[in-house]
C-alpha cells in the first residue's frame, strides 16, 4: 500500500507497538517533566545550570584505598600522644568500630610534624614532598562517611550509597559535561597492582545511566591498554575493513533495540576503540616526555615508579581533554593499616608523596592546575584508639581529604576533628558534601544535573549533599 507514492512497510503490529509506545512517552513526559521533542537528542549538559564557583574541567582523583591515618598524615593531634596508652576519655561517645576497638589504649602517634608553607599547614615527615606544596593544598579535617568497613566504605567515596547500584562520580561527571575527546575515555580508572579495587568494576560504574559512562580500566605497567596495535600480520588498511564491517552489523541490529543501553554501550565501545588506535598509543607513551619530568615524578626510582608513571600519564590525558581520572593507591585495601601501621604506611606514602607532589607541580607549571581538580583521600581514616597494639582501625566519623586547583583556594583548612581526630566537630562535609562540592568546582549546579530513572528524578548526592563555597572564597 502507498499514500502520495511512498510506500509503506509497515506491519500492523509494528504500528500497534509504536502507537503504545508513543502514549507511554507522553505518561513518561508528563511525570519526568522532560519534553518528548528533545528526547533521544538533548545532551545532558543543557539540563545544568552553571554554578558560579566552578573553574575546573577535569578531575583526577588520588584514591588511596583502605584509609590512610589522618592522625599521622595531616590531622596534628598533640593530645593523642598525651593519652597514649590510656583509654578514650568517658567524656568521649564510644563509637562503633570495625573490629570493636573502641575500648582500646590509644595509639601514639610517632611522626615528627611542622608548619609548612606561608599557610602554616601542618604535615607530617611521612610526606615530605608534599610539605613543598603545601600552599596549593585545601585540606578538609572533618570529611564523614557511613561506611564502616572497606566495602560499603569505597562503594560511597565513589557512588554516595554504601551499597552498589548506583552510578558512580566519574559517571556523573561524564553524564553532566560529555566527553570533550572523541577518541580518548571521558572517565579513565588506574591501579597500581593487579590486585583488584574492592567491589570491582562496580566502583567505576555507571549503575542505572547508560553504559557509555562507565569508567575505562587501564592497566598498570608499560602497556595499559592491551592490544591497542594491530598484529604484524595485519595491515591498517585490512583492520578498518574489519571494523566497519562489525559496525554495520552492530549498527543493523540495534535497530529496534534502542533502549538496550548496554547494547548501544558495546557498539560504542568498538567505535571508541577504533578511534583510540590512532590516538591513544600516542597519548601513553610516556618515553615522549624528557627525562628529567620522568625523573620528577620519579619513574626512575623503584619505589615510586608505579604511581609516578600513573601520575604522569594522568597530567597526560588531562591535557587531551579526560574529564575523570581515578588513580588508585594500595588496589585492595593496601592502606588498610590494623596493625604494623609504622611498616604499612611508610612503604604506601614513600609510593606517592613524590608522584603526588610533582603532579601538583606539573600541573601548575602547564597552566594547567587552575582548570584540573586534584582530590586525595580514601574511604575514610583511621581511629586514635589502637588495634593489636600497632594499628588503628576503621574511623569513618571524622577524617582528612585534600582538594587542589580547580578553582580551589590552596593553604587553608576547612573543619576540625575532636582533640584525639575521633569525631568531626566543626564544619562538617559528608561523602554527600564532597560529590556536590566536586561538581560545583566543574562549573555544574548537583541539583539540577538530574537523570530519570524508573519515574524518579536522581541525583550525584541522594539529595543530601550542599556545596561548600568555602573551598573557593577561603571565608
Amino acid at each position: 500500500m502507498s499514500c502520495n507514492n511512498i510506500e509503506l512497510s509497515t506491519s500492523r503490529r509494528d504500528f500497534l507497538c509504536n502507537t503504545g509506545g508513543g502514549f507511554g512517552a507522553l505518561a513518561f513526559a508528563a511525570l519526568s517533566g522532560q519534553s518528548l521533542m528533545a528526547a533521544g537528542t538533548k545532551n545532558p549538559v543543557a539540563d545544568k545550570i552553571p554554578n558560579r564557583i566552578g573553574k575546573a574541567k577535569n578531575v583526577i582523583w588520588l584514591f588511596m584505598e583502605g584509609g590512610p591515618s589522618h592522625l599521622d598524615l595531616f590531622d596534628y593531634k598533640p593530645a593523642v600522644n598525651e593519652l597514649a596508652g590510656k583509654p578514650l576519655p568517658d567524656s568521649f561517645p564510644r563509637p562503633v568500630t570495625a573490629m570493636g576497638e573502641a575500648n582500646s589504649p590509644i595509639l601514639e602517634c610517632k611522626r615528627k610534624w611542622d608548619r609548612h608553607g606561608e599557610s602554616g599547614l601542618w604535615i607530617s615527615d611521612w610526606f615530605p614532598h608534599q610539605s613543598k606544596i603545601a600552599d596549593e593544598l585545601c585540606v578538609i579535617h572533618s570529611c564523614v562517611s557511613d561506611g564502616i568497613n572497606h566495602a560499603g566504605g569505597v562503594c560511597q567515596m565513589n557512588t554516595g550509597a554504601v551499597f552498589g547500584g548506583r552510578p558512580s562520580l566519574g559517571a556523573w561527571v561524564s553524564y553532566g559535561l560529555g566527553h570533550e575527546s572523541e577518541s580518548l575515555p571521558g572517565f579513565v580508572v588506574m591501579k597500581d597492582s593487579s590486585a583488584m579495587v574492592v567491589n570491582g568494576a562496580r566502583a567505576w560504574g555507571s549503575g542505572f545511566m547508560p553504559s557509555s559512562h562507565q569508567g575505562v580500566l587501564f592497566e598498570p605497567g608499560v602497556e595499559p591498554l592491551r592490544n591497542l596495535n594491530n598484529p604484524k600480520n595485519v595491515t591498517s588498511k585490512q583492520q578498518q575493513g574489519k571494523l566497519d564491517f562489525i559496525n554495520q552489523l552492530n549498527r543493523r541490529h540495534y535497530v529496534g533495540r534502542e533502549s538496550n543501553t548496554e547494547l548501544e554501550a558495546r557498539i560504542n565501545s568498538y567505535e571508541m576503540a577504533a578511534r583510540m588506535q590512532t590516538t591513544a598509543p600516542e597519548a601513553i607513551d610516556l618515553e615522549q616526555e624528557p627525562e628529567h619530568i620522568k625523573s620528577m615524578y620519579g619513574m626512575d626510582q623503584k619505589e615510586t615508579e608505579v604511581y609516578g608513571r600513573q601520575c604522569l600519564l594522568a597530567r597526560r590525558l588531562v591535557e587531551r581533554g579526560v574529564r575523570f581520572i581515578q588513580l588508585y593507591s594500595g588496589a585492595g585495601s593496601k592502606w588498610d593499616s590494623h596493625s604494623n601501621i609504622e611498616s604499612n604506611h611508610s612503604r604506601l606514602c614513600k609510593g606517592v608523596d613524590q608522584p603526588i607532589a610533582a603532579l601538583i607541580a606539573d600541573l601548575k607549571q602547564r597552566g594547567l592546575l587552575d582548570e584540573t581538580l586534584v582530590i586525595w583521600g580514601g574511604e575514610f581514616g583511621r581511629t586514635p584508639m589502637s588495634e593489636k597494639g600497632t594499628g588503628r582501625d576503621h574511623n569513618p566519623t571524622g577524617f582528612t581529604m585534600w582538594m587542589a586547583g580547580g578553582g580551589v583556594k590552596g593553604g587553608q583548612t576547612i573543619g576540625a576533628t575532636d582533640e584525639v581526630g575521633l569525631y568531626a566537630v566543626e564544619d562538617k562535609l559528608h561523602v554527600h558534601d564532597i560529590h556536590a562540592t566536586t561538581m560545583a568546582l566543574l562549573g555544574m549546579d548537583h541539583t539540577k544535573v538530574v537523570y530519570m530513572h524508573k519515574g524518579r528524578p536522581e541525583r550525584v548526592d541522594l539529595n543530601e549533599g550542599h556545596v561548600h563555597s568555602e573551598l573557593v572564597s577561603g571565608a
